[in-house]
């Protein structure tokens, strides 16, 4: 009879446990429509002309406590990649970002959330050697997949949006 009794406090002090550390990961509220995007995504998708597929994979997980929300990608195992850290700027008041790529330049813009499954991004890009210095992106989530559209600022003129989808994926992110 006393076993009962003791698998039962057990139990209880497993599930409180398990919801107490499910609270641990929880992202800070500002950054709260992320947590849907967490995990590991990709997307195939035709460059210009001539050239191979392109696979992009991407990986979205929480970091610094919950404070920061880390994506790294790469493109064609390591072709190309980047990482974001983005966080909420208490003294701008908005969720802002900074983008690192392995080909020598950065962006660093903020984000606006237009719908509870959707943002806006803006970025200022330095560096560029093909002439971006704006970039925004629409991000969409419906159930296991993304769709984003993006526009270039490129030598004075915004280029025509582009789609991609990203799917669920078991891929890794790889650097060179």
């Amino acid at each position: 009879m006393k076993i009962i009794p003791k698998i039962v406090i057990t139990m209880a002090l497993t599930v409180m446990s398990l919801k107490a550390y499910a609270e641990d990961l929880k992202l800070a509220k500002e950054l709260a429509i992320f947590e849907q995007y967490l995990g590991s995504w990709e997307s195939e998708f035709d460059p210009k002309e001539g050239q191979p597929k392109m696979v992009d994979v991407s990986k979205w997980e929480r970091a610094l406590n919950g404070t920061t929300v880390r994506t790294l990608h790469s493109i064609n195992d390591g072709m190309y990649g980047g990482e974001s850290l983005i966080f909420f700027d208490k003294e701008k008041g908005k969720v802002v970002f900074y983008y690192f790529t392995t080909a020598g330049f950065y962006t660093q813009g903020w984000i606006e959330q237009i719908a509870d499954n959707a943002f806006v991004a803006y970025e200022d890009v330095s560096g560029n050697k093909d002439g971006i210095t704006q970039v925004k992106s629409t991000s969409t989530l419906t159930p296991n997949k993304i769709t984003v559209e993006t526009s270039y600022f490129k030598k004075g003129n915004w280029t025509k949006p582009e789609a991609r989808i990203y799917v669920r994926s078991e891929k890794t992110v790889t650097f060179k």
